[in-house]
């Protein structure tokens, strides 16, 4: 496994160009997954949408919420074939360096438990468990609970 980044690559905000690739990147990484719709609503909304790129190709993509002194990050997808290379890892601090530029408190996030390596890459990255939300994912078999977890921004000394 490599876990450098591709060279090359870069993060930009999420345009509507994007969002035909977004949602095909969405469609093959999870059973259920966001439909275009709701991507074009989080950008209408006014969200951080980022996405991760190398020359022409969507390597994955980002949707932070930012209010009242606290974020969310709604979705953090890399494609199937370019995961366990860094990437996420890199678009995850991107999202919560946004959150801090946004002057929140805290960023919150759920993952579905049966996602080993997120909770990994969560928890290595200074989130924390906090809670769980009974039934919150669809699963093949009726629902799935979610992991809450949560990371403290500290203030800028």
């Amino acid at each position: 496994m490599n876990a450098r980044p591709a060279p090359g690559s870069q993060v930009r905000p999420m345009r509507q160009t994007d969002l035909e690739a977004v949602s095909e990147i969405e469609n093959r990484a999870y059973v259920f997954p966001w439909t275009p719709g709701i991507f074009r609503d989080c950008l209408r909304a006014g969200h951080q949408c980022w996405v991760l790129e190398a020359g022409t190709t969507l390597l994955g993509y980002g949707v932070l919420s930012a209010a009242a002194g606290e974020a969310h990050i709604l979705n953090l997808c890399i494609a199937p074939e370019y995961q366990g290379r860094g990437h996420g890892r890199r678009l995850l601090r991107r999202l919560v360096d946004l959150a801090r530029w946004h002057q929140a408190a805290q960023v919150f996030l759920e993952v579905r438990p049966s996602n080993p390596r997120a909770i990994q890459l969560y928890r290595e990255e200074g989130f924390n468990e906090i809670g769980q939300r009974p039934n919150y994912y669809p699963a093949e078999k009726g629902r799935e609970d979610a992991i809450v977890m949560a990371m403290e921004l500290l203030p800028p000394e």
